[in-house]
């Protein structure tokens, strides 16, 4: 992982952060019209951006595959508090916000970023390499995560609907807590070489390429990482009106709402994962990817379970049937793509293919 530009004092990634804490300030709660909310918009990009900065410093400071960890957690920060607060305040799609927001985010991680990371590394050489046997452990948490929070809930009969009853809930909520528990354990710390890059000859790659920030820096970054993701947080919040009536105006369906926040708050990841790619770090890459889909349902669905307590209306967790055939395609093409260990242009092609045709099948279902 490349090192960032040093943070100073007048650097636009100390700045931004604060402006946007103090944008969000000046608009919370009220309604704004076409310029402010462009403005808003603007200043929530530039955000994020300085997020995905602050990120990677810390990551640089614990090193891989600990960095990968502090941008899922970071992502999933924001995903929850987005999905929890729009559930909320209602309207229409917010019963089944949630496992839109989940699934697009698990589509995108497993075949937007894993094949943006592919096909950026193909034009660095033609043969990617990565560790089969930590990215095929991601991805089996990925799949069986996915399938218990999203799929079973569309074949179960205790509660009517696509949904899961109490005590079906609490399982799925502990089963993924366990599940994240468990990999998280595997990556840090028992089988930590199985998540790091390999070279041609198939040795682990354990040397630093970037200069590890000072403490100092690292603190600097982490309260500004914290405060940049308050101000997307909270950013995203207020653009939301403009996110759903600009969705109501084209004609896409609610559901829409929900890939539109897996894309705001995966933004960080995107980027982080393009820059390890390009600078030949495939294995940094799919770490993202998988560690970002994991933390997703691991940590969403055990928090949306929690808040349901208090929400008010159905939780709609099921998938339907385009949904979940888009799901077993991605598992098998994905399957294939793990498991020798290299990847060419075509693997990446498959699964930037199956991304748009998640994304068409979204605006028409």
């Amino acid at each position: 992982m490349a090192a960032p530009a040093r943070s100073t004092v007048l650097s636009w990634t100390t700045v931004v952060p604060v402006v946007g804490v103090l944008v969000l300030v000046a608009t919370w709660g009220r309604a704004l019209s076409l310029v402010p909310v462009v403005l808003v918009a603007i200043v929530l990009a530039a955000t994020v951006l300085a997020a995905v900065h602050h990120a990677e410093v810390v990551a640089l400071r614990v090193g891989e595959p600990f960095g990968s960890l502090v941008l899922a957690v970071a992502v999933t920060v924001i995903e929850v508090a987005l999905i929890v607060t729009l559930m909320a305040s209602g309207g229409p799609g917010a019963s089944s916000l949630a496992r839109d927001t989940v699934f697009a985010a698990v589509m995108i991680t497993t075949n937007g970023i894993v094949g943006i990371a592919l096909l950026l590394g193909a034009f660095k050489r033609d043969t990617t390499l990565f560790n089969a046997e930590g990215s095929g452990a991601a991805l089996a948490t990925v799949m069986t995560l996915a399938t218990l929070s999203l799929v079973l809930p569309t074949f179960t009969t205790s509660h009517p609907g696509p949904q899961f009853s109490g005590p079906q809930l609490v399982f799925a909520a502990l089963a993924s807590l366990v599940l994240y528990g468990i990999f998280v354990f595997t990556q840090t710390v028992r089988h930590r070489y199985f998540f790091l890059p390999v070279t041609e000859e198939g040795v682990i790659e354990t040397e630093e390429h970037a200069e590890v920030p000072t403490g100092k820096a690292v603190l600097l970054s982490l309260g500004l990482l914290l405060m940049a993701l308050i101000a997307v947080v909270g950013l995203a919040k207020v653009e939301s009106p403009a996110i759903e009536a600009g969705i109501r105006a084209v004609g896409f369906p609610s559901s829409f709402v929900g890939v539109v926040i897996a894309l705001l708050v995966l933004l960080p990841e995107t980027i982080a994962a393009a820059r390890a790619a390009w600078r030949d770090r495939i294995q940094t890459s799919l770490n993202l990817a998988y560690g970002s889909a994991i933390a997703s349902i691991g940590l969403t669905i055990p928090s949306i379970a929690l808040a349901s307590v208090w929400l008010t209306g159905p939780l709609t967790l099921g998938l339907g049937p385009v949904q979940m055939i888009l799901l077993l395609v991605t598992v098998l093409a994905s399957v294939l793509t793990v498991v020798p260990g290299r990847a060419t242009r075509l693997q990446a092609g498959v699964h930037l293919v199956l991304l748009a045709a998640f994304v068409f099948l979204a605006v028409n279902p």
